[in-house]
């Protein structure tokens, strides 16, 4: 039985915009306690082997749904190149994002990756050409802003932990514009497939450096962060199935809060005023941005002549 499938029925019911929050605020879990469970190894496991064994594991999830209808999913991608291409982005930031989790509270993490959508913006306008409205530029400077005072370059000591966050968001910035771009040619579930093909080689050449033979005990915490993280991926995925991109965002924040909770009561991690205060500037700045261009993309729409018939 598919337990997500389970629960989107019992909220079959409910309004879209509530059961969008809800798949957001399950996805915030999802992804705050994986990275809490990497907290907690890394110290015993190198996150190379992290990397490498949750790779593993999440291609063993994968496999049995591709493969259940022989056909239905193309095995071999019209681009691979750009499959490749994404499956070593998504090894790189996934690996700085373990190394960050590691060595940084789970909060500042969660604020700074908050940045993404600006540089997403930032990168279809320089790259696919995208039209650069005064607006995006604005949300783009105010995301600016808000990474800004969450770091606080001059006033507080330099965590050079930021910067595996930062690597992170560059890399994950490029995978939306890929995505998009394989879309057009390539099944999503063969995009997935060939990523988690592309990464565990890579991965496990990585790992056999600083390979440790793990404890039952660490091989199941690295397994259940293969087991969250493709939860995750689904429980995205079906809130932007039920609700708007701008509702989306907007309960995004919530994962600043339970990242603090959770940093809070496993590790005694306390957040510092300026994570609040820069997180809520940089997810005012993509609110602002998604809801603008949903709004255009609804006047383009009406604009539309009707197709005939």
């Amino acid at each position: 039985m598919n337990p997500l499938a389970a629960f989107g029925r019992m909220m079959s019911g409910w309004p879209p915009t509530a059961q969008a929050a809800t798949w957001i605020l399950f996805t915030g879990l999802l992804i705050t306690f994986s990275l809490a469970i990497v907290r907690h190894i890394a110290d015993q496991v190198h996150v190379f082997e992290i990397v490498f064994v949750r790779s593993v594991f999440g291609l063993m999830l994968m496999a049995p749904v591709v493969l259940r209808r022989p056909g239905a999913v193309p095995l071999m991608p019209n681009r691979p190149g750009l499959c490749i291409l994404v499956g070593v982005l998504g090894l790189g930031a996934a690996t700085c994002l373990f190394f960050a989790a590691s060595l940084m509270p789970l909060a500042d993490i969660t604020a700074i990756l908050f940045i993404r959508p600006i540089f997403v913006a930032m990168i279809a306008i320089a790259v696919l050409g995208e039209v650069s409205r005064g607006r995006r530029w604005g949300a783009i400077v105010l995301g600016l802003v808000g990474g800004l005072i969450v770091v606080r370059p001059g006033f507080a000591p330099f965590d050079y932990a930021i910067l595996f966050v930062l690597g992170t968001v560059a890399i994950q910035s490029w995978n939306p514009i890929n995505r998009k771009l394989l879309s057009r040619s390539d099944h999503p579930d063969t995009i997935a497939l060939w990523m988690a093909l592309v990464t565990i080689p890579i991965a496990g050449v990585a790992a056999l450096f600083v390979w440790t033979t793990p404890t039952w005990e660490q091989l199941g915490w690295m397994m259940l962060v293969g087991l969250l993280e493709t939860l995750t991926q689904r429980s995205l995925a079906r809130g932007y199935m039920a609700g708007d991109a701008t509702v989306i965002v907007a309960f995004t924040f919530t994962r600043l809060p339970i990242a603090a909770i959770v940093g809070f009561v496993l590790f005694g991690d306390v957040p510092e005023l300026w994570v609040w205060v820069g997180g809520a500037v940089i997810v005012a700045a993509a609110a602002w941005l998604t809801r603008g261009e949903a709004g255009d993309e609804k006047k383009a729409g009406e604009a539309a002549p009707p197709t005939p018939t």
